[in-house]
């Protein structure tokens, strides 16, 4: 898949060893997670100044995932031509720039405008880091991509940390976006000629005939995967905190728990996947998650008590650690097309689950019940497990 990084390698002395490339590819993962939960960290604080109404600042927020969407089969595209370096010079920047620029926000527009951008650039970095991801794994000849994702993970504690120490220092959110830019831009420009060089994959003619025509049928199995793993992921995020509240009966000092140990489990097994893929491989490795994220699920919703469902949630995080870095992997992988172009259309279809599991969930909890939504989500984990069972291209 990327014969110009070996060629590169074997006649350039002057080429990054393995090691130096993975340091830096991992460096871009955790910028791009610095970035966004920097993001995060701030959103009470920038709801508080622009005076949003709780339904307000939903809407304005559904401006990123938007700007996500809509930018998804571009991104792939440019990844393809250009290649995912030079992409990444441009969006990695661009991204923190977009940062900044929803501290200065004043009114409620602003800040859709500057989040429908935010989401743009942060599908490109997405992509075109991504794609690093694979051809760094190509190099090593072995499964790496979970680590990646870890660190992506890892920054997302790292940032709601940052984030914690800017608020007590009473930095506005415009000062601290441009400490976390400042970051950015060094690993930036340190790290970005360190990157795996040259356009990657099969030729663009066939992937460009292949994306604009009848869509894969294993990327679109590859894509179902990560709807129903990124279904759950969303669910977690959202809900976790509500279910805690509402039917684990948590102390309010205790209703984040949930969410925390899916967090730490998550980033957690992102660490120690991509051993057991090499061990065990891919395919076994996401039926065994899959069952997980049902199991814990399912546990949840017959056992709501407060260990119990601690335990339920940590599953779940374990259960979902690997499955969109596997299937990213196998993505990249694709005989025929192009890891950018394979990449985008993955995503596409991946990211429909994390836009509509979390309102999926509000709908039939108002129906039936948060413990029957849930229920309802678990039952993804087995088609998780199922999927992965027929599919050929996951080794």
């Amino acid at each position: 898949m990327i014969t110009m990084a070996h060629s590169a390698i074997d006649t350039n002395e002057n080429y990054p060893s393995k090691q130096r490339i993975r340091i830096a590819v991992s460096l871009f993962y955790f910028s791009m997670g610095l970035c966004f939960a920097s993001w995060a960290s701030r959103i009470p604080d920038i709801k508080t100044a622009l005076m949003l109404s709780d339904a307000a600042l939903g809407t304005i927020l559904f401006a990123l995932p938007v700007g996500q969407f809509l930018m998804m089969p571009f991104s792939g595209k440019l990844v393809t031509h250009y290649g995912s370096q030079k992409v990444i010079l441009f969006a990695v920047p661009a991204y923190a720039i977009c940062l900044t620029n929803l501290g200065l926000a004043t009114q409620g527009w602003h800040l859709g405008v500057g989040l429908f951008l935010f989401g743009i650039f942060g599908n490109m970095c997405n992509i075109a880091i991504n794609t690093q991801g694979i051809a760094a794994e190509k190099l090593y000849e072995r499964p790496i991509m979970s680590a990646f994702h870890g660190g992506w993970s890892v920054a997302g504690f790292t940032g709601a940390l940052v984030g914690l120490a800017m608020i007590n220092l009473k930095l506005t959110p415009y000062l601290h976006f441009w400490i976390v830019i400042g970051i950015v831009f060094i690993v930036v420009s340190l790290n970005y000629r360190m990157l795996v060089q040259g356009k990657t994959g099969p030729a663009m003619a066939s992937s460009k005939k292949r994306f604009f025509s009848k869509p894969d049928s294993t990327l679109l199995q590859l894509g179902v995967i990560g709807f129903c793993s990124m279904a759950s992921e969303g669910a977690m995020f959202d809900w976790s905190g509500v279910y805690f509240k509402d039917v684990v009966k948590a102390p309010s000092s205790l209703v984040i728990l949930g969410y925390t140990s899916f967090m730490i489990m998550m980033a957690s097994g992102r660490f120690v996947a991509d051993g057991l893929a090499a061990r065990f491989g891919r395919k076994h490795l996401l039926q065994v998650s899959g069952v997980l994220i049902s199991s814990g699920l399912f546990l949840s919703v017959f056992f709501p008590y407060l260990i119990s469902s601690t335990i339920a949630f940590m599953m779940v995080g374990l259960g979902v650690s690997s499955i969109v870095p596997s299937v990213y992997s196998a993505a990249g992988k694709h005989a025929t097309i192009a890891p950018g172009i394979a990449l985008a259309t993955v995503s596409s279809v991946s990211f429909l689950g994390f836009l509509m599991g979390p309102p999926l969930i509000g709908y039939i909890s108002a129906a039936a019940g948060l413990r029957y939504s849930f229920a309802v989500i678990g039952v993804f984990g087995i088609c998780i497990t199922l999927l992965v069972s027929k599919i050929k291209a996951m080794h």
